[in-house]
């Protein structure tokens, strides 16, 4: 008795921190033998396991403690605190939004084998220039499709989107263009190591890819039973590269649906996140993760616990480059203002001019600072003498102002506001 209250014990930390047969196998258990350790752990794990069918294929996964706490961490950060008004204004974050993109698409194509630097790639998509060799044009089909995903995530996931999406992701990469945005006919394809040429994965038949395929799109749009969004998008991650319908570009599609799917359900916060540069920078334990859930009965709990780590890494890093840049700003406005020769409330309503992308008017100066309408005309034309402020057009009969952002190079700084925002991420 005394030993089985210890082998349980062992096999109840083993699962709380989601262990793996060939993870425990060696481990010291004491007198207790490795097998019933594991067979412990399996029943433990048995009691409230969701399972899931895809076509012919059975998968499953347990909500483990960790999930609850990382999707907790997600949820509060995408709903308030970093994503303010007061922290992004509408031109910041088109410009982050812009820059993640960006991001993600060279780093899910680097995953894949693109060869190219961060700069460089960057430089090519800010300049739109045509793509010069296969890694480039990677990379430039992964921003388009980035883009497409976005402007169709109000609609419901089909057979023919996923088609689209691998057509614009592989256009002019493949050896064979009849491939683009054509399923595989053939089961001429394993997934396996470049260099050792061990073979990871063997994917299913080709005659099973179209009812698997749209057993994928039945689940993405069916919400008759909740699932976190979150958990659900990296589902179909796993599951449109575990298929893998595709001769190449199966692992950058199933990246792209993560992001339709969060953005779909309302994560539009995974706008500012580069998910693929953190698995990139860990691509052993991705390649790992797969490797775990599918020698495991397909238990996606290991592909799923990887995948969340790795987004709140991007949250975390996202955080931090956000923190960072306001720092920034704030000390390029104190600047600014402090080299000009303003009254408190004069440099108060310049500092608001420079954080907002929208104009400002006399009377809602006014308003916001409880002072005569006089008051509020004199303030704006002190700032407008000062070349801080510029007539910006007319709302009828009230005329409109805007920070004129080439005051930024009037004053002895080494950063100006457009370059602290479009500066490298990191």
């Amino acid at each position: 008795m005394l030993q089985s209250r210890d082998a349980l014990a062992i096999a109840k930390e083993f699962n709380r921190r989601y262990l793996h047969w060939e993870e425990i196998r060696y481990r010291d258990t004491g007198s207790n033998d490795h097998a019933v350790i594991w067979a412990l752990m399996k029943i433990l794990r048995s009691d409230g396991q969701r399972e899931l069918i895809f076509g012919k294929t059975q998968v499953r996964y347990s909500f483990i403690r960790d999930f609850m706490r990382i999707v907790h961490e997600i949820d509060t950060i995408s709903s308030a605190g970093l994503f303010s008004e007061e922290n992004m204004t509408k031109k910041s974050r088109i410009i982050y939004a812009a820059s993640s993109v960006m991001e993600e698409s060279i780093a899910s194509s680097q995953i894949e084998g693109a060869s190219t630097t961060l700069s460089l790639a960057k430089k090519m998509l800010r300049e739109n220039r045509t793509p010069r060799d296969r890694s480039e044009r990677m990379i430039f089909n992964n921003y388009n499709a980035m883009n497409f995903i976005r402007q169709r995530k109000d609609e419901p996931l089909t057979p023919d989107l996923i088609l689209e999406t691998h057509r614009i992701i592989t256009k002019g990469t493949l050896e064979d263009e009849e491939y683009e945005g054509r399923l595989r006919d053939n089961d001429d394809i394993v997934v396996q190591d470049a260099l050792t040429g061990d073979v990871y994965h063997t994917p299913m038949s080709f005659e099973d890819i179209s009812a698997s395929i749209q057993s994928v799109c039945e689940y993405a749009n069916d919400d008759s039973e909740f699932e976190h969004p979150i958990i659900k998008g990296i589902i179909l991650h796993f599951m449109m590269a575990y298929i893998h319908p595709f001769m190449d570009g199966n692992g950058r599609l199933a990246r792209a649906l993560f992001y339709w799917y969060a953005l779909k359900k309302g994560y539009w916060s995974v706008e500012f996140l580069s998910i693929s540069k953190a698995i990139k920078k860990h691509r052993g334990k991705y390649d790992m993760s797969y490797l775990l859930s599918e020698t495991d009965d397909n238990d996606l709990t290991y592909f799923i616990k990887f995948n969340l780590d790795q987004i709140k890494t991007a949250f975390d890093t996202f955080k931090k480059y956000v923190e960072r840049k306001l720092k920034e700003q704030k000390e390029m406005e104190q600047s600014i203002v402090n080299n000009l020769d303003f009254n408190l409330r004069q440099k108060s309503i310049l500092m608001d001019a420079m954080k907002s992308d929208e104009p400002f008017s006399v009377y809602s100066v006014q308003k916001k600072y409880q002072i005569s309408y006089q008051t509020a005309r004199t303030d704006i034309q002190k700032l407008i003498a000062s070349g801080c402020v510029k007539v910006s057009g007319r709302k009828g009969n009230m005329a409109l102002y805007k920070y004129d952002k080439t005051n930024d190079q009037k004053v002895p700084l080494q950063k100006s506001l457009q370059s602290i925002l479009f500066s490298e991420k990191l």
